[in-house]
């Protein structure tokens, strides 16, 4: 799949859709304490996208195929040791807990991508180093972003800053480019080697997601074929933002009022 190169219209629909999924997150916010299920935090973002935004919940019914179920839910909730992609279910949050909740959206046939970490409650202090520098991490693959500059270049920093305290990076999950399509070119991983990759361009919009273990950087999928643990059962952080190669540098086009990068 060729990588896409937005125009100035396409653009603005990407700042559009962007906006709206980060306004999902500013919504669910408040409902995030102990007790509450991450069924009920699914049920409140679909509410929410559908009828307050009239968006689409873009992973509702999203892939399957090769034994695999189509993603059931219209948002994921990742809990502790839960990388990526957990389905929302049963489960209550209790107090200690910390969850990511991925969302995205499709308004007007444009994706727009993020996803945030919440504390349950207080939070221990290692799951609060993880958390803080999952997001200092994604930072500061974040502000290396503008023409000239290689993918490798950003997984590097990325890479650096998570290994330097401590942290693993894990390698078999990474961010995507985003418009149109839900995933497409290029992949965006979040580790390698300075100068190599694929050279930005301005007009290309992605993904920056990492995802950062405590522990080893080993992970394993469930039999649900979509929910992604530590294989040490160790606690796992991600943070995500959609973000836009502009003549100058970037443009984060995921933003939440207030939030400051």
């Amino acid at each position: 799949m060729a990588i896409t190169i937005k125009t100035a219209e396409e653009q603005q629909k990407m700042r559009a859709a962007g906006a709206a999924a980060g306004q999902v997150l500013s919504m669910i916010a408040e409902h995030v304490r102990p007790g509450v299920s991450t069924e009920e935090l699914d049920r409140l973002c679909h509410r929410y996208i559908v009828e307050t935004l009239g968006c689409v919940p873009a992973p509702l019914n999203y892939g399957g195929g090769g034994g695999r179920i189509p993603f059931p839910k219209s948002i994921c909730t990742s809990v502790n040791h839960v990388v990526c992609h957990g389905i929302p279910g049963p489960k209550v949050l209790k107090r200690g807990d910390s969850i990511n909740i991925d969302v995205t959206v499709i308004k007007d046939g444009w994706h727009g991508d993020t996803s945030q970490m919440f504390h349950v409650g207080e939070a221990t202090v290692l799951s609060r180093r993880l958390v803080d520098t999952t997001r200092e991490a994604m930072i500061e693959g974040i502000r290396l972003v503008r023409p000239g500059v290689h993918l490798g270049d950003i997984g590097n920093a990325i890479q650096r800053y998570a290994e330097s305290r401590g942290f693993s990076v894990v390698r078999e999950y990474c961010g995507h480019g985003i418009g149109r399509i839900f995933h497409e070119d290029p992949q965006v991983l979040h580790y390698g080697k300075p100068g190599t990759g694929i050279e930005l361009k301005t007009g290309m919009t992605f993904t920056i997601e990492p995802m950062i273990n405590a522990g080893k950087a080993d992970v394993k999928l469930l039999p649900d074929g979509w929910t992604v643990v530590t294989k040490d059962h160790s606690l796992s952080a991600q943070w995500e933002h959609t973000v836009l190669v502009t003549d100058t540098g970037y443009e984060v086009l995921t933003l939440r009022a207030g939030e400051t990068l």
